[in-house]
């Protein structure tokens, strides 16, 4: 310790004091004395903390005094200038020199000792230096001894000096009142003084106060009013400071409640009427804390829609399958559907990223590193506010607009609505709008995720998973799988209705409109719009896959969920893919209005492979980019590329919002609706046998198995020949079974018959005997959903009709002319001249022969027209629609297309009935002729021939009018053959 300085010794000596101090240990030689000894000595000699930067203290030292002018605390400002400036020019002790670093390093450890310089009353205390000791010695009298000095007339005058009266003219005060400018009063006068003159003296820093004189317009402005307003009468106000206000209007956007300037009443935000600041008038302040309220209250609404649904929790969990768990703190015990959950997280997002805003300026006020004013931190968060304005108007208009008590399908449908209107119109303004369509793509991005699992679920796994009820397709649970109405009364889809007002809302804020043309009263009907384009495919892939669970088939066989993407990741990774290349499509074809040149987005990445685009601008191309930048989830789920966005002229274009859906989320859907529904048409065409049911159906029921049918239905023919009864169940099975089962015995069991009941009055005539024959084949499930039962039932109005026209075709294919001649023979010697008269028995025979031959002519030709230019052709259209059906509910639509065809083409609808009527009326002529035949000649009059022919006739006419004016007009195409055959058998009388 010999060589050390006199610093040391003295640091050593007070080291040992403060040990002692802290730790009461008086024995220096004790061994923890020493250890703390040796401690504090190694953190004075080797510490590492950084020496005072002079340039941050001076920053510090200006911003106090700019701070305290601001303040108008003008003596405190001149104070705290002049004294640290005094300090730094003053030498210290063991210090060489003026403004070094030691003086610094005091400065900076009282700036960090001090709290709120501008808050706290200060007053300088005058320090009187100590005074030489005055030379009482008179060195004049000394040094001018001996020496003779003229003095004048007046030796006892003093010497004139011209710095005396400088020294004077300097110290005359001057009045405000003198200058023209009205007296100032801070918050702390006492208002007994107002009528005080204030002096001030006139230095060089006046200057500076002058500037600052809008400090304390306030009491300028109520003294002006009270001296020109004789009833104006000063009202006790609340004085605060500008960074009390900013304080407030931060808290406020934060959400929080208590404050002092803003009050929360009835869920408004209203402000105080009796806060003044200095500097501003008091319509002024309240004019911007009036806007500042109106923020705040939307901030509010928006807050409290988030508690309500997340159940006030502090950290929502983001939305999925198992979102239902999040919301289990919820008080309510019908918690929120998950729509409204992902809508709430989205916004939960958008607040933090503001929150974080709003913590960086409260720590830039903190800091103090410059200047912040009430306008300044407007004018930061402008941005953020005009979003919240939007963010507010859509939860309005999708939200809070909605009537209490509509169903959770009505509100997520008009929500996703909401927001898909709202990214189309507000891209409709143009550049102006790109960061309202990128927050509010984000949102809509995060708000339809739930359906888009849904969608998910029900088209990959069979499965609609929809607790709350909020998709707008619904399950029916009352039927199950297995039943034969499944494919029609399983689901059941929603539409939502809608005021056109409500809708035009979002238009109107985004193009500045005043309002639309119709009336606010008219509503019309809509669905989720994004799902519109492919929301067939959906209910068919999602059906379909639901009918392959329930089938025992190999065609079923998914991948793991764990390999599998799901929709909603193919979509955020087709919008990824569709950013990185850009889309090489006739709409990036642009038209010499829209040759403009635009600024867009350039994305590093793809730096190696350059695409030549045309540099266009589109507002939405902006909006992905910006949710990789704002959105924190999406960007780091597909980071891995490291995906860096800048704007230049290498681009990618984003086109519009639908031409996004349709390039990256309607393909995925459609992928899946073709595998599903393909390995559906599969399975029945090959494990269910599909097609050969189809084809038994015709083989029975159209007769397109003729050598069979013809067994069946020529039995009955000839127990009606044969004036047998026909109508027993029992033989009509057995004549069926015995047909059906020699060439066809797998439909043996599947295939019976039965008779109906029938109104007698219905059977007048003897072609309506066969009325009440249905013909009945089972068909197992799930082919029963193509051929259901009101398939048959038309199958068997075709069945019927045919039957009657083979039964008249039999009838008179069974006539033979031996039957007429031999009867006739045994007359010729019995007739009465009376009948000879009349007409020979010869030429009675030959005009049956003729009208036989004209029924035939007849019969076959309309015989020929069904069997062969309706139902063969028509089935063979029918058998290539099927094989190019690609689901099932295209295949039911074509059958019955196919049964509706042949339905009409064989005259059985309503309105060309009576076209079938005069077919009908045919008929049974051509049954009452055949019976009178058989019954031989004689047994019925001439006149009866006569009345045939002209009933014929009278019906052959009828039908060649109305069938050729039908082929002329072009209305009935098919039916030009029957027509041509009809009339070649025409005979004009």
């Amino acid at each position: 310790m010999a060589h050390w300085s006199r610093f040391e010794k003295e640091l050593e000596l007070e080291t040992r004091r403060l040990i002692s101090h802290y730790t009461s240990i008086q024995d220096e030689e004790d061994q923890n004395f020493q250890m703390a000894l040796k401690f504090a000595w190694s953190n004075f000699k080797f510490h590492h903390f950084l020496d005072a930067n002079r340039h941050n203290v001076q920053r510090s030292i200006n911003g106090i005094h700019e701070k305290l002018m601001v303040h108008s605390d003008l003596s405190k400002a001149e104070s705290w200038l002049r004294l640290t400036e005094e300090f730094l020019s003053s030498p210290l002790p063991n210090t060489e020199g003026t403004k070094t670093e030691v003086h610094y390093s005091v400065l900076a450890l009282l700036l960090h000792l001090s709290d709120s310089p501008s808050n706290t009353n200060y007053c300088e205390r005058p320090r009187l230096k100590e005074t030489e000791k005055e030379d009482t010695f008179d060195w004049a009298k000394y040094l001018m001894e001996g020496e003779d000095i003229d003095t004048g007339p007046f030796p006892d005058t003093p010497e004139w000096s011209e710095d005396e009266s400088e020294e004077e003219d300097s110290q005359q005060p001057l009045s405000r009142e003198d200058s023209g400018i009205q007296v100032d009063r801070t918050p702390q006068e006492d208002h007994e003084q107002n009528d005080k003159t204030v002096q001030v003296t006139w230095t060089g820093c006046f200057q500076d106060s002058y500037l600052h004189l809008h400090s304390n317009l306030y009491n300028v402005w109520d003294q002006h009013l009270y001296n020109t307003g004789p009833l104006y009468l000063p009202e006790e106000k609340s004085f605060v400071t500008e960074t009390q206000v900013i304080r407030e209007t931060l808290w406020l956007f934060s959400g929080v409640k208590k404050l002092f300037i803003f009050q929360h009443n009835d869920g408004k935000v209203t402000v105080r009427n009796d806060v003044v600041v200095t500097h501003l008038t008091n319509n002024c302040l309240h004019s911007v804390l009036e806007h500042i309220a109106a923020y705040g209250q939307a901030v509010t609404r928006l807050q409290k829609f988030i508690d309500e649904v997340t159940g006030h929790s502090a950290e929502p969990c983001p939305p999925g399958l198992n979102s239902s768990s999040s919301s289990s703190s919820k008080k309510s015990s019908d918690p929120p559907f998950r729509t409204y959950q992902a809508f709430v997280w989205a916004l939960y997002k958008y607040f933090t990223s503001f929150k974080e805003e709003l913590n960086t300026i409260e720590k830039d006020i903190i800091a103090k590193d410059e200047t912040v004013t009430l306008s300044s931190v407007l004018e930061r968060l402008s941005p953020h506010l005009a979003q919240i304005t939007m963010l507010h108007r859509v939860f309005c208009t999708g939200v809070a607009d909605v009537p209490p008590g509509t169903p959770n399908v009505l509100r997520a449908s008009h929500l996703l609505n909401t927001l898909y209107k709202a990214i189309i119109e507000y891209d409709s303004v143009g550049e102006a709008s790109e960061q309202s369509v990128a927050l509010l793509f984000s949102l809509w991005v995060e708000t339809v995720r739930p359906y888009l699992e849904i969608v998910d679920e029900w088209i990959v796994h069979g499965h609609l998973f929809d607790p709350a009820k909020e998709f707008i397709i619904q399950r029916n649970k009352d039927v199950p799988v297995n039943h034969r109405d499944f494919w029609y009364a399983t689901y059941t889809l929603y539409s939502v209705s809608e005021t056109v007002e409500s809708e035009e809302r979002l238009s109107d804020a985004a193009s500045g409109s005043s309002g639309g043309e119709q009336a606010s009263s008219s509503r019309q009907h809509t669905m989720v719009s994004f799902l519109k384009p492919v929301l067939k495919q959906i209910i068919m892939a999602g059906k379909s896959m639901q009918l392959l669970k329930n089938l025992d088939c190999k065609e079923t066989e998914q991948p793991d969920d764990a390999e599998r993407k799901s929709l909603y990741t193919l979509f955020l990774e087709s919008v990824q893919t569709r950013l990185r290349h850009g889309e090489d499509s006739p709409t990036n074809t642009v038209t010499e209005q829209q040759a403009t040149k635009k600024s867009l987005i350039k994305m590093q990445s793809i730096v190696a492979r350059h695409l030549e685009l045309d540099d266009i601008h589109d507002p939405l191309h902006n909006f992905i980019s910006l949710l990789y930048l704002e959105q924190n989830d999406f960007h780091e789920k597909f980071s891995g590329s490291n995906v860096i966005l800048d704007r230049s002229s290498e681009s990618v274009t984003c086109q519009t919002f639908e031409l996004t859906l349709r390039s990256c989320l309607y393909p995925h859907i459609e992928r899946r609706y073709i595998e599903c529904c393909g390995n559906l048409m599969r399975t029945l065409k090959k494990d269910y046998r599909l097609l050969g049911y189809l084809q038994a159906m015709r083989n029975y029921f159209l007769l397109e198995a003729g050598d069979t049918m013809y067994d069946f239905y020529t039995a009955i023919f000839d127990k009606v020949l044969e004036k047998e009864s026909w109508q027993q169940l029992a033989f009509l099975n057995v004549q069926l079974q015995e047909a059906v089962g020699q060439r066809h015995p797998e439909d043996s069991s599947r295939l019976s018959i039965f008779l109906e009941t029938i109104d007698p009055a219905r059977k007048k005539q003897p072609v309506n005997n066969l009325d009440g024959l249905t013909l009945s084949y089972k068909v197992p499930w799930p082919v029963d959903i193509v051929i259901s039962s009101e398939c048959q039932k038309i199958y068997n109005q075709v069945f019927l009709l045919l039957l009657q026209i083979k039964w008249a075709k039999y009838s008179l294919d069974t006539l033979r002319f031996s039957d007429l001649t031999v009867a006739a023979k045994r007359q010729e010697g019995g007739q009465s001249e009376e009948s000879t008269a009349k007409e020979p028995i010869n030429q009675q025979i030959h005009r049956m022969f003729l009208l036989r031959v004209k029924l035939m002519h007849f019969v076959n030709s309309l015989h020929n027209y069904i069997m062969t230019r309706i139902l063969h052709s028509t089935g063979l259209e029918f058998q290539h629609q099927v094989q190019e059906a690609k689901d099932l509910d295209q295949l039911i639509k074509i059958h019955y297309r196919y049964l509706s065809t042949i339905h009409d083409r064989c005259l059985l609808r309503e309105k060309v009935s009576f076209v079938k009527e005069a077919i009908m009326k045919v008929l049974n002529l051509v049954l009452i002729f055949s019976d009178r035949w058989q019954a031989g000649f004689g047994a019925w009059k001439i006149e009866s021939i006569d009345k045939m022919e002209s009933d014929f006739k009278n019906c052959h006419m009828f039908l060649v009018t109305i069938l050729n004016k039908a082929v002329c007009r072009g209305s009935f195409p098919h039916l030009e053959s029957l027509a041509l055959s009809l009339m070649a058998g025409f005979e004009q009388c």
